[in-house]
């Protein structure tokens, strides 16, 4: 990624936890200097304070980006400091779970371009997937900058319109729980099959772990991966029965909880 206007601009991260120390982490490690990075934080970790960005001091006047990562319960004080850099010359995006880019434009006026995003805690490890989108006065030029910060977490992709956004939140936000739990559920039932916890935790960690890859390296479908597992007869069409079964199993499961999931973003962003 070009970092040539950010670094003669400078980008301001508005808080620094888990998902912005990841973005930061990133940056850096992509080649931007720690200089241009202007770092709003409370609570710095060690490790921030090490990194050479300049932490909790006087911020430029009209940064080529805010990024803003705090947590949504604290955007109303952490929001207005910044109404300064509205108006167009600064690029606004957030990964703030719930707040609309109405509320953006209610705080930074309709001018100011907006990226909303919504990434998801595998972005830890560089293995996170963001959507994004931008309010009417976002370019192209503007989503692509967004995109290429958001890519040092991972893959990014892009939303029709923000009305994506809570199902995004559902599927790829909060799926990261189901999945863990999924692993809780898989290693619990193989001790009820009779084997020690801590195997069957590592066996249920290594398959799911082990089987995403493959899903997501793999050519064909996960509906073609899951066929070419299953023998007529064997053992995995014995279990797929209860998983499939279209009232009782995973379908008919998943659909609610997604359903849930995103209702309750779209009550959360009333």
């Amino acid at each position: 990624m070009d970092f040539s206007d950010i670094e003669a601009r400078g980008l301001v991260l508005l808080g620094c936890g888990k998902m912005g120390s990841a973005l930061l982490s990133g940056w850096l490690r992509q080649g931007l200097a720690a200089s241009a990075v202007h770092v709003v934080e409370p609570f710095p970790s060690d490790w921030l304070t090490a990194s050479g960005v300049a932490l909790n001091g006087a911020l430029p006047a009209a940064p080529a980006v805010v990024l803003v990562a705090v947590k949504p319960q604290m955007m109303a004080e952490a929001l207005p400091g910044l109404q300064a850099m509205g108006g167009g010359a600064t690029l606004f995006v957030t990964v703030a779970a719930g707040t609309t880019l109405a509320k953006y434009a209610a705080i930074l006026g309709a001018s100011t371009p907006v990226v909303r995003a919504m990434p998801n805690t595998p972005a830890a490890i560089g293995r996170g997937i963001t959507a994004i989108c931008g309010n009417a006065t976002a370019t192209q030029a503007h989503l692509d900058l967004a995109e290429g910060l958001l890519s040092a977490v991972g893959q990014v992709v892009r939303l029709e319109g923000e009305q994506q956004m809570d199902a995004v939140t559902a599927v790829s936000g909060s799926g990261p729980a189901y999945v863990f739990h999924l692993i809780e559920a898989l290693a619990a039932a193989g001790e009820a099959e009779g084997l020690p916890a801590d195997l069957a935790m590592t066996l249920a960690k290594a398959t799911v772990g082990g089987a995403g890859q493959l899903a997501e390296d793999a050519a064909e479908s996960p509906a073609q991966l899951r066929v070419n597992v299953t023998s007529p007869g064997g053992t995995t069409a014995a279990a797929l029965a209860h998983l499939m079964d279209p009232e009782t199993g995973f379908p008919a499961l998943l659909q609610r909880a997604v359903k849930a999931a995103a209702d309750r973003g779209r009550e959360l962003g009333q």
